[in-house]
Parts: C-alpha cells; sequence; structure tokens
C-alpha cells in the first residue's frame, strides 16, 4: 500500500506527538498524499523568498502540487517563538498552523469562509 502521509524533520529538534496523520486524514481526506516538513529559519526565508518574493522566514508554507498531494512546510524555530508571542503551548499552536495550512490545500484564502472551516476542525481537534 502507497503512504499518504510522511514526517519529515530537518531540523536536530525533537517533534512533539501530535495526531497529523488523523487531522490530516479528517481534513483531506484519506486518499490525500501529504509531506509535513519541519526545516530551519533559513530554509523555509529561502522557500518564502523563491515562492512569494518575501526574504523573510514564516512559520509555515503549504504547496498544493496537485489535487490530491501536497506539503506543508513549518519552521520549528519560528512556530516556537510565534507560540510565546500568542500565549499559546507550542503542541497547540502547532496543531492549528497544522489545519490552518490543511485548509489552505483544500483551497481557501483568508477569509470569513476559511476562518469559518479551521473553527470546525479546531473544534473537531478540541484546539
Amino acid at each position: 500500500m502507497e503512504e499518504k502521509f510522511s514526517i519529515i524533520n530537518e531540523t536536530k529538534g525533537r517533534l512533539p506527538s501530535l495526531p497529523f496523520e488523523q487531522m490530516k486524514n479528517k481534513i483531506l481526506g484519506k486518499k490525500y498524499e501529504l509531506n509535513l516538513i519541519f526545516v530551519s529559519d533559513k530554509k523555509i526565508q529561502a522557500l518564502n523568498k523563491l515562492y512569494r518574493k518575501i526574504d523573510s522566514p514564516t512559520d509555515v508554507l503549504s504547496f498544493p502540487i496537485d489535487e490530491s498531494h501536497g506539503e506543508i512546510f513549518i519552521c520549528e524555530k519560528l512556530s516556537k517563538k510565534m507560540a510565546v508571542d500568542f500565549d499559546r503551548k507550542y503542541n497547540n499552536f502547532l496543531a492549528f498552523l497544522f489545519i490552518h495550512s490543511s485548509v489552505h490545500l483544500l483551497g481557501y484564502d483568508h477569509g470569513r469562509k476559511m476562518e469559518a472551516k479551521e473553527i470546525k476542525f479546531r473544534k473537531l481537534f478540541k484546539i
């Protein structure tokens, strides 16, 4: 059977245990292929510059490859800092970023419809 979900850790940090695959299956579906990649601030800055023309690091980027395959890149260092800035525990903030990025992969852009979808999934996963 083909793998539909993978987590790649390119950082030295230890990743928290979160139900990423369950979340992926509920939001994107079991058949959707997703790579979740944890990267350094330098790597995410390079991706941000290349694809969004913004020369600074960001907490998360999502890339739809086609209708049934995508990738989410999370900057561990910046997401930890932002969790503190938003007065949230890291695991909670990381789950929020994953949901946010997954909803982008569904085709939503920032706005009321996207926020409504995010709220639905945050309630489902108690985030």
